[in-house]
């Protein structure tokens, strides 16, 4: 990669994904299930993926559920793939005479690499040396189980203790991924000490305060090369911080496209790209619903999620069809055309480990409004009208009233378009890529590798 590392990625082949030419055929052992894994790789970038192909497993309509529900045998669809990701490193380490320094798994679905890894202590010693970094994107979701699922997966009943995977009479995935890994990091530096709060911590506050010393906070990145309004296709004109004209073609779009009327190009226009659920702020907006269309701005939101809520919002397009544009669902080339067009992007959320919207946001010269926490506070600074500096506007108070009052504060200082085109010069001059995001991570490596298990 850039950083002059090698870097492998082993993911599972769900439905949809053709990419990739045979590799190799594993014999996967979880207790007395043996199950083949087909191997196919693709190098791009100069990275290699591998997925693992198990139709059985993941050639599915969803990736974790339908119809509301969990699929029943998730224990065992990422249990396969955190073993076969283990067979796969083993057997390209032997291949290839050299050996992997790092294995770097994400959130529940992945967290069993480290605890089968100490099982593998026992016959593969050159694992021995393999150290593990865990990065938890959201807490929220534990990858909780019924405990009977160890003996099934060959795993012993050792690990219902509270110092590994039991929780509650239960086992957590996560839970033994934290445990096991020899270093934990999270999306943002503020949601690394949120988590271990009885607040945000879920329940695993504790644990994570036990590894403070071993827990690392490291913003995600955007990708600079797809979201860039200089070289956007997806919008009408380029633009820049120096020559911001463009945004204006790019919201006048945006009203046709929401069939809103193109006077409203004099006005605000907010935008919001998201999942309609409490955590996202969805509670919140309600609240305020019946004041959102006497703002004297346009709103257009982009989104899918709770049933309420979708139904709200197409009512309030319905009602107000002058102010109010709705698309259910996702598309990419739209979100494109909102992060150009709306002059203020909303981002509400209750909590927010990292988010990646109001980066774009910043990219865009749309001006985000959040709530201040996790990534979010760690990426917008508030407006200061009396020095005229800031990036956005953040309310601390998770509350209807916090968040109506600084929309109106907000919608207020665009007003002064001296004002909001420093801010908007502000935010585009910030920079989120993933290069100095990946530089963190270099170091974490670098720490987990110096710290290898030799006996």
């Amino acid at each position: 990669m850039q950083l002059g590392h090698e870097v492998d990625v082993v993911m599972p082949r769900y439905r949809g994904i053709t990419a990739g030419t045979p590799a190799q055929t594993l014999s996967v052992s979880l207790g007395n299930l043996v199950s083949e894994a087909r191997c196919f790789a693709t190098t791009a970038n100069g990275v290699r993926t591998i997925f693992i192909d198990h139709p059985g497993y993941f050639d599915r309509d969803y990736l974790y559920g339908a119809d509301g529900h969990d699929y029943l045998d998730n224990p065992e669809r990422f249990a396969f793939l955190c073993q076969a990701a283990l067979d796969w490193a083993l057997g390209e380490g032997i291949a290839s005479r050299t050996s992997y320094d790092v294995v770097h798994a994400h959130d529940w679905q992945a967290s069993l690499v480290p605890v089968l890894l100490a099982r593998m202590f026992r016959t593969h010693t050159s694992l021995r040396r393999l150290p593990t970094v865990l990065t938890i994107h959201n807490l929220a979701y534990q990858g909780v189980f019924d405990a009977s699922w160890l003996p099934h997966l060959g795993l012993g009943w050792e690990l219902m203790r509270m110092d590994a995977m039991e929780y509650w009479g239960r086992i957590s995935y996560l839970k033994g991924g934290i445990v096991f890994s020899r270093l934990i990091t999270t999306v943002s530096p503020r949601y690394a000490h949120e988590i271990q709060t009885p607040e945000l911590g879920f329940g695993f506050d504790g644990i994570l305060r036990a590894r403070a010393s071993d827990l690392v906070g490291i913003l995600n990145g955007i990708d600079y090369d797809r979201w860039d309004p200089e070289r956007d296709p997806n919008i009408p004109e380029p633009y820049s911080a120096e020559h911001l004209e463009g945004k204006l073609p790019a919201k006048q779009a945006l009203l046709e496209r929401y069939r809103l009327p193109a006077s409203a190009a004099a006005q605000p226009v907010v935008g919001l790209i998201t999942r309609m659920v409490d955590q996202k702020g969805f509670d919140l907006l309600a609240d305020i619903a019946d004041e959102l269309p006497r703002l004297g701005a346009s709103i257009v939101l982009l989104g899918s999620g709770e049933r309420r809520y979708e139904d709200l919002w197409l009512g309030l397009a319905a009602r107000y069809p002058q102010q109010i544009g709705v698309h259910i669902g996702f598309d990419e080339p739209l979100a494109h055309l909102i992060e150009a067009g709306a002059d203020l992007f909303l981002m509400p959320s209750r909590f927010e480990p990292c988010g990646l919207n109001q980066m774009y946001s910043l990219r865009y010269g749309t001006v985000p409004l959040v709530h201040a926490t996790g990534g979010l506070a760690d990426t917008v600074q508030n407006y200061d009208s009396a020095s005229g500096t800031g990036t956005g506007f953040t309310f601390d108070e998770y509350s209807p009233q916090a968040l109506l009052g600084t929309l109106r504060w907000a919608l207020g200082v665009f007003k002064d378009r001296q004002a909001w085109r420093r801010l908007q010069a502000a935010g585009m001059r910030q920079d989120h890529s993933w290069a100095a995001s990946a530089r963190r991570y270099v170091e974490v490596y670098e720490r987990a590798a110096a710290s290898r298990v030799w006996a």
